[in-house]
């Protein structure tokens, strides 16, 4: 996971903002995924990466920083001294190039054999028959258990044949990604706040409001020096209110509405109306993110995968549940996700389920992650039980959890095979970020073009 600078909304975090095209792709009949020769129980063995007698060598490509690149190394050193006759070639490409490279590779018919995918990505790429249909491996193996695993996690990537979300399992995931609410502790206790609650439906937007402004310091020149919160993510606000992009059912764009005008307007007057958030133009002089860790925001989104860099801040810090709708007294997130998938074209295609599996579900690999602040385990026993025994921030870590069961959502995203919409929708939002539209403006002009693009390239 990589985090990206919009002030409009972190969710744009988890993805990339240009089109995967791909090349030379067969269908994405179900059928016509399936293993030719499924796994038999004689072959569990196989399956599980203890066929320890025949010799591969697969290559695996991700992206990431230095932390995550670290901890994936280690992760693939130790799978290799466990079955040493298994070689593994890993490769890291920078998050911006990674699709890019990835289309090239499968262009050329030189597809890795194990490689990250997600979002509209995943959806792409298993409609066009490029993923390997891993259901009969996963069910066979006798490595894991199905009932440990998050649904919310192993659902992101089943394919029925038309939509993402049922059907078949053609990923494995790498995590879940539950997008809290991250507070600085200090600058509550300097307000003489309390801090905001970690129970969903408990803290609303009027309570944000309100705390934001108590947060919020100008300095002696007049200048904004703390901010109360920033990089409230639109997805939240509307979700909590009601509201939602597009009826993924009937492929009908849904903004022109009451509730996601209200919630766009409620985000865009943080800054505008109470000047609790930074502006556009404060972004660009400097990030959230990096007035966060500064100590100058009081509120902030975070995943799990900034756990390391928290830790060292110097001051105290934990998460709460996003504020509430209080037209709905309902909470919502999103719920980020990143895959372990497999070419259809392997040459080992054991022998890669073995490696997707050991990196996404074994247990040891499934601890080192945690404790170096990676992820929530995707075991939920672990993520339940040793996960939340951590002694470090954030101490509400309870808050990760429920919003993977409770009120995480998928990112928008993850209907689309071709994001061009959701990008211009971002692009055009700016209209309500300065000021020079409402949002229920914006949404009734706004609306008409973004069916258009949706029905162009989704349908």
């Amino acid at each position: 996971m990589f985090r990206k600078g919009k002030w409009i909304s972190l969710s744009l975090t988890l993805l990339l903002s240009f089109v995967l095209v791909l090349s030379g792709c067969g269908s994405g009949n179900n059928s016509a995924n399936k293993p030719a020769d499924s796994p038999s129980q004689n072959d569990k063995e196989a399956t599980t990466g203890n066929s320890s007698d025949s010799k591969s060598e697969i290559e695996f490509m991700g992206w990431g920083g230095d932390t995550e690149k670290a901890v994936f190394e280690k992760l693939i050193a130790s799978y290799m001294k466990k079955y040493p006759n298994k070689k593994v070639k890993y490769t890291v490409v920078p998050p911006a190039e990674y699709y890019q490279k990835l289309d090239t590779l499968i262009a050329a018919k030189k597809t890795p054999d194990v490689f990250y995918a997600g979002g509209a990505h995943f959806n792409k790429l298993v409609s066009s028959g490029v993923l390997l249909n891993l259901e009969s491996y996963l069910n066979s193996s006798d490595a894991v258990d199905q009932n440990n695993v998050w649904k919310e996690g192993l659902d992101r990537y089943r394919y029925d044949g038309t939509n993402v979300g049922s059907g078949d399992l053609f990923g494995l995931p790498k995590d879940v990604g539950p997008w809290a609410l991250a507070y600085n502790k200090d600058l509550f206790d300097q307000a003489g706040l309390p801090y905001p609650s970690a129970k969903a439906g408990e803290y609303t937007w009027n309570d944000l409001i309100a705390d934001a402004k108590k947060l919020t310091v100008t300095n002696e020149r007049g200048k904004i020096d703390t901010f109360g919160v920033a990089a409230y993510t639109l997805e939240s606000a509307v979700w909590a209110n009601g509201g939602d992009w597009v009826d993924t059912a009937t492929g009908q764009i849904t903004i022109d509405t009451p509730e996601f005008a209200e919630a766009m307007q409620f985000v865009a007057d943080l800054s505008l109306v109470h000047k609790v958030s930074p502006s556009p133009d404060d972004e660009k002089a400097q990030n959230g993110y990096a007035r966060f860790v500064a100590g100058k925001v009081g509120m902030f989104p975070m995943g799990p995968w900034d756990q390391p860099g928290f830790w060292d801040l110097p001051f105290g810090w934990d998460i709460a549940a996003w504020p509430a709708s209080p037209n709905t007294g309902e909470t919502a997130t999103w719920l980020g996700s990143l895959g372990f998938v497999v070419s259809n074209n392997t040459e080992y295609p054991e022998d890669s389920f073995a490696l997707a599996a050991y990196l996404s579900l074994d247990t040891d690999s499934q601890r080192e992650n945690y404790v170096l602040g990676q992820a929530v385990p995707n075991l939920i026993d672990m993520a339940k039980g040793e996960f939340m025994e951590v002694d470090k921030s954030p101490q509400s870590r309870q808050v990760f959890i429920d919003i993977i069961e409770d009120y995480g959502r998928p990112p928008i995203e993850v209907s689309s095979k071709n994001t061009k919409w959701l990008d211009t929708f971002w692009q055009d939002a700016s209209l309500v970020w300065n000021g020079q539209k409402t949002a229920a403006e914006f949404v009734k002009e706004e609306q008409p073009k973004l069916q258009k693009l949706y029905d162009e390239n989704n349908k």
